[in-house]
């Protein structure tokens, strides 16, 4: 009998003073068997920096032609892929041959360090690729905030992300790599 997947709710509050995005939300997640629960709270996470109205989970670890999340426009073309993990370059180069922006989250700290010095030089070739790097105390963190249904407050202002539940509050920053291209 195969597994089944793990669903957990989420309700978010998003306020977005960068982008002037302000989103009030509930999300369902389903978490893959095989996904750990540092990952499926990365994923929440990059949609909690992403937040759109349209931003949707797609089918995740399930589908190998779609990425961890997507912004679709009203002509169902790709707006924004948004990937996870330490993926092959070939897989990021056709996410940016078919999306008009792309964003990658990666974390496990050696291994994403290792991966981004093979890959840097190809990665940066592309002009609509951002690559952002979470470390594993952060990471950490975040999953501490896991649960079958979670209510969850973000603000994001300057690169910072402040994100809260009823007993926890973190302060969370990315490192960015690459940003539209260009390495930082």
């Amino acid at each position: 009998m195969a597994l089944k997947a793990t669903i957990y709710k989420a309700t978010v509050n998003v306020a977005d003073m960068d982008r002037n995005v302000f989103i009030d939300s509930s999300l369902t997640l389903a978490r893959h068997p095989s996904e750990t629960e540092e990952r499926l709270m990365l994923r929440l996470l990059a949609w909690l920096m992403n937040a759109h109205e349209r931003l949707v989970f797609t089918r995740g670890l399930s589908a190998e032609d779609e990425p961890e999340i997507w912004l679709m426009n009203d002509h169902n073309g790709i707006e924004l892929w948004v990937e996870l993990g330490l993926p092959e370059e070939r897989r990021v180069k056709r996410a940016c041959n078919r999306s008009a922006s792309v964003v990658l989250y990666t974390y496990n700290g050696r291994a994403a360090q290792i991966w981004w010095q093979q890959n840097q030089s190809k990665l940066a070739q592309q002009e609509n690729l951002s690559i952002r790097f979470i470390d594993d105390q952060q990471l950490k963190a975040l999953t501490q905030l896991a649960s079958r249904s979670m209510t969850l407050q973000a603000t994001l202002q300057d690169g910072t992300i402040w994100l809260s539940d009823q007993q926890n509050h973190l302060e969370l920053r990315f490192t960015d790599w690459l940003v539209n291209g260009k390495l930082i």
